[in-house]
């Protein structure tokens, strides 16, 4: 069979199931590379970047679509999505609000904490999470943090909301049976212990979570953020689904390295190695001295998870990374960035889900 027929047939299977993930990206990009006249494969790979996210490249694919074929109404319809989410994108997060007259102690070191550092005496407008949220992180007790940062926390959680993933996600745990119209409650975030705040879907506590983590450099020696996977596989917590829950989240776990150790390996390596994705486990600082092809092969071979009681897969960023620190503290990136990951993430999180 020709390489170009082979391709072709993968890419029409995957648009048939209605995948369009990372897999079915990679497709139809070798099918535009071998064949590119092809506007049938710069079509779906132009509505693949459109679900993952990637808005630049899903444009001049459905450019190229276009010019082979100006006639065709599906990229048509896919570029006026793409300018759709666009405009979304670039709607501003609000900032966090600004504390009550009167409040106490601890309010009020959360402003001297907000008007500190190079913002000249201001909070920041943007409602992204810099040095001034890190020190409060850091400085404040974990029920004061989540008091003071929560709203900055929220505002991110609702954008999300509105993003093409979420909805996914919850349609397929309504169709599970599970309840929610949105990925993301209020007050969905949580304090993790001193210098640690964590925010998951609702419902996900016996799931496997999307994640979203905030560090001071009193946690882990670096003021970092993370997003991705993760298994909370702790025992013994007072919960009336505690025994349920329990085991399906560890056959969750199971089927999700039983994914990582096969058809997931090679796709999930790639990915860690070009998002700065790094595994995190139990209380021990993100694995950053662990190459990509390492740190999957332990996901898949650890056989400690039920002792070590957490385990995590995703994207960080770290403060003493400029880059990092410019996503960070601006709302819009730092949303985007969280968006970006967790939609490549979830073609692998559906299969572990919808495989129990």
């Amino acid at each position: 069979m020709a390489p170009t027929q082979s391709l072709e047939e993968q890419a029409t299977e995957f648009a048939r199931r209605g995948d369009f993930g990372v897999a079915a990206r990679q497709v139809n990009e070798e099918l535009t590379r071998a064949a590119p006249t092809n506007a049938g494969a710069w079509t779906r790979l132009g509505r693949c970047c459109l679900e993952l996210g990637q808005l630049d490249e899903a444009t001049a694919a459905l450019e190229a679509a276009l010019e082979l074929n100006p006639q065709n109404t599906i990229a048509s319809s896919l570029q006026q999505e793409v300018s759709r989410r666009r405009a979304k994108l670039s709607a501003a997060i609000p900032p966090a609000r600004k504390s009550r007259a009167g409040a106490g102690t601890s309010r009020a070191k959360v402003s001297a904490h907000l008007r500190a550092s190079r913002f000249g005496g201001q909070a920041p407008v943007t409602g992204g999470f810099g040095r001034p949220e890190f020190a409060t992180l850091g400085q404040l007790t974990a029920a004061a943090a989540v008091e003071a940062l929560g709203p900055r926390i929220e505002a991110i959680l609702m954008a999300l909301n509105d993003r093409p993933f979420a909805d996914r996600i919850v349609d397929a745990r309504n169709r599970a049976g599970q309840s929610g119209g949105k990925l993301f409650r209020r007050n969905s975030f949580y304090p993790g212990g001193a210098g640690h705040i964590y925010a998951f879907q609702h419902g996900g506590r016996w799931e496997p979570q999307l994640n979203l983590g905030f560090f001071s450099d009193s946690r882990f020696g670096r003021h970092a953020i993370r997003a991705g996977i993760g298994f909370n596989l702790t025992q013994g917590e007072a919960d009336r689904e505690h025994e349920v829950g329990q085991e399906r989240v560890l056959a969750q776990f199971d089927r999700f390295q039983q994914l990582v150790s096969s058809e997931w390996r090679q796709l999930l390596t790639d990915w860690m190695a070009a998002n700065g994705g790094f595994i995190q486990y139990g209380t021990e600082p993100p694995s950053v001295e662990m190459l990509p092809k390492d740190a999957v092969a332990w996901l898949a071979a650890t056989d400690n998870a039920r002792e070590l009681g957490w385990v995590f897969c995703g994207r960080w960023l770290f403060a003493d990374r400029p880059a990092d620190a410019a996503t960070m503290e601006n709302a819009t990136k730092l949303t985007k960035t969280f968006e970006q990951t967790f939609t490549d993430l979830l073609p692998l999180w559906m299969s572990v889900y919808r495989g129990i």
